[in-house]
């Protein structure tokens, strides 16, 4: 269950604060309700909605006043992202017996969008706003994003796996990994206050590597921030838009590896500015690591693919003969890949 965003209200001082997109954000009015004090009611701005939650047995007075019982909260709601800071209000007005207003408690909320999403349908497009992202479940019908082990070589000259490697050499490399996409929207100057965090458990760390593609102009460069190593990545200057990173997986499932990997970003308050941030939203998205899938060698073949190598004392001309008339009895396909396309190596086949 994720926690809740409270925000203290006082008749002393207005109140400040930030909420994200759709979250709920209770309003603490316990320690600001003065002294003889027996009703309340809200109003806010038209683009807050406001929940009251209460027992069954609760009901709001005549005058759309509540009584003060302390099975009563105050929810509130914003899904329009702010323009400038503070441009959303919240009024809460306490009456004593006689209905007369004793004091006023005052909050300002600022709404900004925090989205972390990955490919969640699996159709190749990464979209936002979607349901459920931390669940991840299996068939046509299900959803969660799926992560590869990036265990080709796309870098010539590359001495191991392109996992192996903590940069990006070759844009080829992109296809191998998936990708993430961060969002941010609201006041710049909201987030010149917060910190947005991106991070990844220890126990994951170690199966993953995240690279933040970082646009100049001159050519993307693709800075490692997650991965063996590293635990969690601070983003500068995230304003409003999308960060873009991509995503490679070190270590198929096993015995001891389910397969299923947390990615987290959270909005961060820092009161000061050597102190620890305290979380006010968390958005978080799974991805599967693909199986490592191998065949038994004495499985039915559907598909033999061979290359083609001609015009040289090493041509496989008879090989290929046979091959096709083995084939044609075992009643399975047969492939001829160029030269071209094996860049005249044989042992594609």
């Amino acid at each position: 269950m994720p926690q809740r965003h409270i925000v203290q209200m006082s008749t002393s001082h207005a109140s400040y604060g930030v909420c994200v997109l759709g979250t709920e954000v209770f309003l603490d009015t316990r320690r600001s309700t003065p002294k003889g004090a027996t009703s309340f009611d809200v109003h806010a701005t038209s683009a807050v909605t406001v929940h009251i939650i209460h027992s069954p047995m609760t009901k709001p007075m005549i005058n759309s006043r509540w009584p003060l019982d302390p099975d009563i909260e105050v929810v509130v709601t914003i899904d329009v992202v702010s323009r400038t800071v503070n441009d959303n209000k919240v009024k809460i007005s306490y009456y004593g017996q006689e209905g007369n207003e004793l004091s006023v408690a005052w909050l300002y909320l600022t709404c900004v969008e925090v989205s972390l999403d990955v490919d969640l349908s699996r159709n190749g497009r990464v979209k936002s706003k979607g349901k459920d992202k931390a669940k991840w479940t299996w068939g046509p019908d299900g959803q969660g994003a799926v992560l590869l082990v990036n265990c080709d070589r796309d870098s010539p000259g590359a001495g191991g796996t392109d996992s192996s490697q903590v940069d990006i050499r070759t844009t080829a490399d992109l296809q191998d990994m998936s990708v993430m996409l961060l969002r941010t929207q609201g006041p710049s100057a909201i987030f010149a206050q917060y910190q947005v965090i991106l991070h990844v458990s220890e126990s994951d760390a170690d199966k993953v590597r995240v690279f933040h593609a970082i646009r100049s102009d001159s050519q993307p460069h693709y800075k490692p921030v997650l991965g063996p190593d590293k635990l969690s990545y601070v983003l500068n200057h995230v304003g409003g838009g999308e960060n873009t990173f991509y995503v490679e997986g070190l270590a198929f499932p096993d015995a001891g590896f389910s397969g299923l990997i947390s990615f987290s970003a959270s909005l961060l308050e820092v009161s000061h500015k050597n102190s620890p941030g305290t979380p006010i939203f968390t958005d978080t998205v799974v991805f599967r690591v693909a199986p490592w899938i191998m065949t038994p060698n004495t499985q039915q073949p559907m598909e033999v693919f061979v290359c083609s190598i001609q015009g040289s004392s090493d041509s496989n001309e008879v090989f290929l003969e046979g091959l096709r008339v083995l084939l044609k009895k075992a009643n399975c396909k047969l492939t001829i890949c160029s030269e071209v396309e094996t860049r005249s190596d044989r042992w594609i086949q």
